[in-house]
């Protein structure tokens, strides 16, 4: 399904349901097989739970190493003063291009940056952008970038090297 209009893709909706989880995790830092569950009650058994589901698991077992990655990255701002939803985010974002080799990072880059414009600040989407782009730049440079199949597809925009 694609995002068309009004209507969101599954994919979207699964990240969104992911950021609420991992949103009232990070206030409660318990319970989230209960989290999880209440978010994704509607969301049948499959592909789309189980993408969720390891969504989720991802950014939770690597959040401290994001951390790190994070103060790496991003200049002149100290963690704890980045918002919590664009930290979480961009967590997402980060676990999208290091644990799914299937999706391709500008697909990633591009759906935690709408993310971020309709559940954070107006200046939350740029800030999302620079510090994903960043990222997943310095892999693609160091040859780390671990993606496979249509992950792999990264053409450059149009009017661009040629």
């Amino acid at each position: 399904m694609i995002t068309i209009g009004k209507h969101k893709s599954n994919r979207r909706i699964i990240r969104e349901k992911a950021l609420q989880v991992l949103y009232a995790y990070y206030f409660n830092s318990e319970g989230i097989e209960h989290l999880f569950n209440s978010v994704f009650e509607d969301v049948k058994k499959g592909p789309d739970r189980d993408f969720g589901r390891s969504l989720v698991n991802k950014v939770i077992i690597n959040w401290k190493k994001y951390d790190l990655e994070l103060e790496s990255n991003v200049q002149n701002w100290i963690i704890e003063r980045i918002a919590i939803l664009d930290l979480i985010i961009i967590k997402i974002g980060l676990a999208e291009i290091n644990e799914f080799p299937e999706i391709p990072p500008k697909v990633t880059i591009n759906e935690c940056i709408e993310l971020a414009k309709e559940f954070s600040t107006d200046e939350s989407g740029k800030f999302v952008n620079g510090i994903l782009d960043r990222f997943h730049g310095d892999l693609k440079s160091t040859d780390q970038l671990n993606k496979s199949g249509l992950g792999m597809i990264d053409k450059p925009a149009k009017g661009k090297h040629g």
